[in-house]
Parts: structure tokens; C-alpha cells; sequence
């Protein structure tokens, strides 16, 4: 098997992995190696909530499965071998991590939303006036670190789910290698078997 396949059956299984052993996440409901629009395989989780409404580990927890397909070609692959299939994934985790910070309130900075939702300025409260900007530039700052604080925090999440089921990994990719398309049901039935799977309801 071409080594491009394999390493996206990692990538889609990391995904479905985080998801599954996440209590805070939607259950996987498909994944499938065939391509489809620009995406060369998909896992998709069937939402079982109101998305308007979602608390910090819902949040925290989408955020770990978005980045478990990098960290499953991180661990099997190693650093050199991650590709740019994740690119994608990473520009999701970065733009919630910083409306965690932003908009949401849900980070070091407090309870203060700091970003117009309509034009994703920072808010400076009143007036430009003098000393603002520099205000404006240690605020821009503080969100940076807290977004990287995030998803520092979600990716070593990511790596270790992936490491503590690195068994059922490989046995769940060679069976999608075979099968190309798994319903939730049966990778749940596998998952089972090595890896105690919380209650979401």
C-alpha cells in the first residue's frame, strides 16, 4: 500500500480516536479513505447537541480531536514525516483557540470580550488615546500567548490519547485499509475491546 494512504488512514483514525475517548465530544459516526472535494479522507462526527451552546471542554475538547490527526502522524510517522494534510486542522484549532480567548472569555485574560465578532478588531475601550497603541500591542500579545497556551495544551492532550492507543491504532488503520469506508459503530465495537470508551449521553 502506497505509504500516502496509510498515513492518511492515521491521520483520520487520530482524529477518531481523541473524539471518541473525549467525554466533552460528538461520537464518530463515519470515517472513510475516499477522497472527497479537497479532502483526501474524512472522519465525521454526528453532533449531538446545540452547536451555539458549547461549554470550555466541549471547546477544548474539539480542539484535541481536530489536532489527533497530526499527532497520529507525529507519533507513527515522527516530526519529519507530518505533512501538510494538517494544515487545514490547524488553522480550525487556531482561529477557535483564539475566539476561546477573544470572544468567549475563556482564558487567563478573564471575562472580557476583546474582539469585535463582526470585524475581529481588538477592542481598546473608548478612544484612541495617547498610549493606547502600546496598550493595544501588550493586549494583541496576551491573546497570542493564550491562544499558543491552548493549543500547547491540546496537542500534548492529542499525542498522549494517541500513545495510550497506539495498539488499537494500528489495528483499526489496517482494517480501514481494507475496508476504505468504517461506520462509527464498528469502529466503536473495536475501539472497545482496548480502551475503556466514556458515557456521552
Amino acid at each position: 500500500i502506497q505509504k500516502n494512504k496509510k498515513l492518511i488512514a492515521y491521520h483520520e483514525v487520530g482524529h477518531a480516536i481523541t473524539g471518541s475517548v473525549l467525554k466533552s465530544h460528538d461520537e464518530v459516526e463515519k470515517i472513510t479513505l475516499t477522497p472527497r472535494g479537497g479532502a483526501k479522507g474524512l472522519t465525521w462526527f454526528t453532533p449531538t447537541e446545540d452547536q451555539s451552546l458549547l461549554s470550555r471542554s466541549a471547546l477544548l475538547a474539539r480542539i484535541i480531536t481536530t489536532l489527533g490527526g497530526r499527532a497520529a502522524e507525529q507519533v507513527v510517522f515522527g516530526d519529519p514525516e507530518v505533512t501538510t494534510g494538517a494544515s487545514s486542522d490547524l488553522q480550525q484549532v487556531t482561529n477557535l483557540a483564539r475566539q476561546m480567548v477573544t470572544r468567549f472569555g475563556m482564558s487567563n485574560i478573564g471575562p472580557i470580550a476583546l474582539e469585535d465578532e463582526n470585524t475581529g478588531q481588538i477592542f481598546l475601550g473608548g478612544n484612541m488615546s495617547q498610549g493606547s497603541e502600546a496598550f493595544a500591542e501588550n493586549i494583541a500579545d496576551r491573546i497570542d500567548d493564550e491562544v499558543c497556551k491552548i493549543i500547547s495544551y491540546c496537542e500534548q492532550k492529542a499525542i498522549e490519547i494517541v500513545m495510550d492507543n497506539r495498539v488499537i491504532i494500528d489495528l483499526i488503520v489496517e482494517r480501514l485499509l481494507d475496508v476504505e469506508t468504517m461506520d462509527g459503530d464498528e469502529f466503536r465495537e473495536l475501539l472497545s475491546k482496548y480502551t475503556i470508551l466514556p458515557n456521552k449521553n
